[in-house]
């Protein structure tokens, strides 16, 4: 008998919405467990007791196991389906771009998007101010980057879709919520559209 999958989640979250994604590409149900991260409910004793030291969500449980890291509970959930590819460097070019996500898209594009839909310009601390300028020029370094694998290619790896694809598109699909302008990024959108286009693709709630 298959583990019980519960993700425990905010549904805001694009790092929640790419397992949910994931699950549905797979078509493997999932049971949703929702926390407000602004009101602190992933700082509880009895979150961080149980579900994760750190704090952070999302966190699959699989059974009685729990596994943090978004792009990790994909990779457990994707295993032996067609969206990891067989092949040895196609394998590996997918988690570079999983690994380059996390690195240098979503510390940006992400928390732009955070800041000023969740939070506001206004309400940022002085710190988190003064990183505004640096965020905002590696998001769109990052989404040129991609316009320019994407000028050559119609997906990010092994030349169709894959995790990566799922990875990415999450919190690029909304970076204009961030601030960023995708229409300076055409490669950008029309893999949005055929990222969106693919069987089993749910929306962002």
């Amino acid at each position: 008998m298959p583990p019980r999958l519960v993700l425990h989640e905010d549904p805001v979250s694009g790092n929640c919405y790419k397992i949910r994604l994931t699950a549905a590409h797979v078509d493997v149900p999932l049971e949703r467990r929702a926390y407000d991260i602004l009101k602190g409910e992933t700082r509880t004793s009895a979150f961080l007791g149980e579900v994760d030291a750190g704090g952070r969500i999302p966190v699959l449980q699989i059974g009685d196991d729990f596994l943090p890291e978004s792009n990790a509970a994909c990779v457990y959930l994707a295993h032996g389906s067609a969206l990891i590819p067989a092949d040895r460097f196609d394998h590996a070019d997918m988690l570079r771009w999983m690994f380059w996500e996390q690195y240098s898209h979503e510390p940006n594009v992400a928390t732009l998007r955070f800041w000023r839909r969740y939070v506001g310009e206004g309400a940022l601390s002085e710190a988190q101010a003064a990183l505004l300028p640096a965020k905002k020029a590696a998001g769109r370094a990052a989404l040129a980057q991609m316009d320019a694998h994407l000028s050559r290619a119609d997906w990010m790896a092994a030349g169709r879709f894959t995790l990566a694809d799922i990875a990415l598109y999450a919190y690029t699909h909304v970076a204009g919520e961030g601030g960023f302008d995708l229409a300076a990024y055409p490669n950008v959108q029309r893999w949005l559209d055929r990222v969106a286009a693919q069987p089993g693709h749910v929306l962002f709630e």
